[in-house]
Parts: C-alpha cells; sequence; structure tokens
C-alpha cells in the first residue's frame, strides 16, 4: 500500500510546478507528482509518457524521481533527455505516448526547478495542478511497474525547426544563455545560410554568464555587445528552458514580444487570411489594431502561457504571444510555445519584407510605456487588492476590461493592474502616445493603489 505524500503548495502553481530545491521541492515530492499524473494518465485511458529536462543542476536527480513515481503508478517512460521544453512538446505529439512531463525551472534562478505537464496534447495546469496534492495526500494512485526507454529527439526536432525554410540569408547572435536551448541550436545554426555567431551555447546550470530570462533587457547586455561589435543584423536569446524568445535589431533596440507578434502576424495573414491571433493583456493596444488592420481577428486573452495554449485550442488561432515571450504557432506547432521555432519564423518575416529588422521596428507605432512591473505583496492580498481596485473603477465609470484584472482605457492611452499566478506579486504595465500622458496614468495606478494602502515607485521605459 503506498504511503501518503505531503507537495509544498507553494510548488503547485497556476501553470506549472515550480519551487526552490531543498526548500520547497525535493525528491519526495518529485516521487509524488510522479505518482499523481501517472495516474491522471492511466485514469484517462493512456499508458506511456515523454519526459525530457533542462540542464540545471538538480534536474537529473528530479527526472530520476518523477520517472520513479510514474513508473510506480504503471506508466511507460519514455525518457527523451536534456533539451528545451519545446522539443518535449514536439516528442509529445510525435511519439505515440499520451502526456509529457519536463523537468524544468524555466526562466527562474539556478535554485529553482519543477515541472511543466502535457496531458493529450493539452496543458495540464490549473485545478488540475493542484488535484496532484490531494491525490499525494490521500496515496490515490494506480499501481504498477512500467518501463523506461530512451528516444533521441534532438535531430527529429531541429529537423522541425527547419522544415520548409525560406528564410533568406542574415547575420545573427543567438545568446542561448548556458540554457537547455543550447544544443539545438549550435545544430540549427550549422544547417543554416549567412553568418552565425552562438553566445553561451555549452548547458552549466549555474547560468555563469547572465541569468536566462530575455524578457528582462539587462540580460541582453552580451547580446548587444556582440550585435554591435560585429555589425550583426539582429540577434535573438532565449530562457533557460527554450521556451521564450528575446530579439534585439542590429541598432541594439530590444524587440519587446508584442512587437514580434506585430511583425509575425504579417506573413501568417498572408497565408491565412481573416486568422484568429491572440495577444496577452499586457501587449500593446497596437498589436490589436495591427492585426485588425493586417484583416486578422485580434483576441486579447489572460496571461499565463497554459492559459494561452487553451485559448488558441479554444479558439482555432494562428499565432499567439505574450509580452514574456513565448510566442505560440497554431498550424505547424500545435499551438505550443517554441522559441527556437519563432526565432526561425522572425527570419523568414524579415526576409518577406525585403528589409532589416530595424526597419520592421521602425515601422511599428512608437508610443511611450512603462516596463512590466511587478510589485511584491502579500500573497493572501493580491487578490483582494485587485478586487478593491476594480471596485472602485466600477464606480467611478471607468472604461475596463476585466479579461485579466483590471484593463482601463483613458484619453491618455490604459494601465493594467493585475494580480500574478505565480509569485506574491501584483503586475503593472502602462501606455501612451507620449511621456506626459504616461506620467498620468502611472500616477492613477499610484492612487488607486494607495487606496488599497500600497505604494508604487516604478522606472519608466520608452518604447
Amino acid at each position: 500500500m503506498s504511503t501518503p505524500s505531503h507537495i509544498n503548495p507553494g510548488a503547485l502553481r497556476e501553470y506549472d510546478v515550480r519551487g526552490i530545491v531543498g526548500t520547497t521541492l525535493d525528491a519526495r515530492d518529485a516521487y509524488a507528482i510522479g505518482r499523481g499524473f501517472a495516474t491522471c494518465i492511466r485514469r484517462g485511458g493512456g499508458t506511456r509518457v515523454a519526459v525530457g529536462r533542462d540542464g540545471r543542476l538538480t534536474s537529473p536527480m528530479l527526472e530520476a524521481a518523477v520517472i520513479e513515481g510514474l513508473t510506480a503508478s504503471g506508466v511507460d517512460v519514455v525518457r527523451i533527455g536534456l533539451g528545451p521544453t519545446p522539443m518535449l512538446y514536439h516528442a509529445e505529439r510525435l511519439l505515440e505516448v499520451d502526456g509529457g512531463l519536463q523537468v524544468t525551472g524555466s526562466h527562474n534562478p539556478a535554485e529553482y526547478n519543477g515541472f511543466k505537464l502535457v496531458q493529450a496534447h493539452r496543458s495540464f495546469f490549473g485545478a488540475a495542478i493542484q488535484g496532484l496534492a490531494t491525490m499525494a495526500a490521500a496515496a490515490d494512485w494506480s499501481e504498477g511497474a512500467g518501463t523506461v526507454t530512451d528516444a533521441d529527439m534532438l535531430d527529429a526536432y531541429v529537423g522541425r525547426l527547419l522544415s520548409g525554410y525560406a528564410g533568406g540569408t542574415f547575420r545573427i547572435a543567438w545568446d542561448c544563455g548556458n540554457g537547455a536551448a543550447g544544443p539545438a541550436i549550435a545544430r540549427l545554426v550549422a544547417q543554416l545560410p549567412g553568418e552565425h555567431h552562438l553566445l553561451f551555447a555549452e548547458v552549466d546550470g549555474t547560468f555563469p554568464h547572465h541569468h536566462p530570462d530575455p524578457s528582462i533587457e539587462a540580460n541582453l547586455a552580451d547580446l548587444k555587445r556582440v550585435v554591435a561589435e560585429r555589425k550583426l543584423e539582429f540577434g535573438v536569446a532565449f530562457d533557460g528552458d527554450g521556451d521564450r524568445i528575446g530579439a534585439i535589431d542590429g541598432a541594439g533596440r530590444v524587440i519587446w514580444g508584442d512587437q514580434l507578434l506585430s511583425i509575425l502576424a504579417e506573413p501568417v495573414l498572408g497565408a491565412h487570411p481573416g486568422a484568429t491571433i491572440v495577444g496577452d493583456v499586457k501587449a500593446s493596444r497596437t498589436l490589436f489594431d495591427r492585426i485588425a488592420a493586417l484583416g486578422g481577428r485580434p483576441v486579447m486573452w489572460k496571461s499565463g502561457h497554459s492559459l494561452m495554449k487553451e485559448k488558441m485550442v479554444e479558439t482555432g488561432a494562428m499565432l499567439g504571444g505574450e509580452m514574456s515571450g513565448h510566442i505560440f504557432f497554431g498550424e505547424a506547432q500545435g499551438g505550443f510555445d517554441d522559441a527556437p521555432y519563432a526565432a526561425v519564423q522572425l527570419i523568414r518575416a524579415i526576409h518577406l519584407s525585403g528589409g532589416s529588422l530595424a526597419q520592421l521596428r521602425d515601422a511599428l507605432p512608437s508610443l511611450v510605456a512603462s516596463p512590466e512591473i511587478r510589485l511584491p505583496v502579500d500573497e493572501a492580498r493580491k487578490f483582494g487588492i485587485v478586487a478593491g481596485v476594480l471596485a472602485r473603477l466600477e464606480a467611478q465609470g471607468a472604461a475596463i476590461d476585466r479579461t485579466d484584472g483590471a484593463r482601463v482605457t483613458t484619453a491618455d492611452g490604459w494601465w493594467l493592474l493585475r494580480a500574478s499566478n505565480t509569485e506574491p506579486a501584483l503586475t503593472l504595465r502602462a501606455e501612451a502616445p507620449d511621456q506626459a500622458g504616461l506620467d498620468r496614468l502611472l500616477a492613477a495606478i499610484e492612487t488607486q493603489l494607495n487606496a488599497e494602502g500600497v505604494s508604487l515607485l516604478s522606472p519608466v521605459d520608452p518604447r
């Protein structure tokens, strides 16, 4: 008879499992998560799961523990080894399996790790993840003796990235950040035309050069330097598990997630007129306007990779993306986020434009926006703060979009306040045509937060 187990609730996030190894996540938790996920797979009629891992120092230990749990509940494991999370998503669709599990700490610091889960080509998230703790507490697990086999997916994954390549010839820098995408990117660029400069492609879970999160501009300093020194046309960067992309143009300017989506939208809508494209609630108004101007159907949705994937499936969207750099492709990739694939499609979009990434950036509307501001608050208060602000705004007759928190439109532009689903924080953002308008929007946010007993001091990032 199985022994009940306690999984630290702090590691069970909305979109995946994530914790500090040795503090909120350990081998016992990994084993229990494997038991629970395998039970869900079996109750859904499945028998096989693909398992991959990123390059963090603790990933082999957690991989071994979670596989032990999966097999103890009667699921056969196909182990694909070290690689980016999108390689696991690709394996889950290519191999004859019923689910997938990636051991990864994503873009978090080196001491973090966790799991991203897929069942029957759909994200395993929200209540399903919370249910793993309930199952563990009651040892409500199936029993069995699954097998473990190995499959090398790297060639198949890189082949998928290159399939039908028609992107032209460019001079590009690729910053892998010592993350799990490094080997795939090295193999990819060896087969691409043009001139390619690899940065930090060696997998190293200590991340010795910089933190692998391309949504933070400071982490792109090395990429900017190489592009400038070698006079390259542009550069791309990846997070620790290869499902987020960052980019800079030849002038060293960051191309943010919503701007990447604007650039990628044109070739997608050229091939699929009238297609749906999903952007997250943090994205610029100009993104949704551009999609509509190109004849597409823009949809604004909640932030979070699992939520975005579900919306992609629901709407049949051909493209989707978040400010964080998750880019989703509906037709070719089945709606999952794949940063190396996004990089290849960016090359194609630039080639089709007949110009440069800098020219595409120049053609986008010029606005002034705050960065994505993450304001630490107590976990127990964050949703209550947003609810209080929403009630006050409604009483004031404000123009509010409640897709995910409060996105408020005024004569000056728009501002956003939402509760983070992954950490004890509020997420804020504002955008206006000019600095004066942005200052007024930030002052409006400050007023609303002050009424809830919270203060805001934030930097501003001209876009």
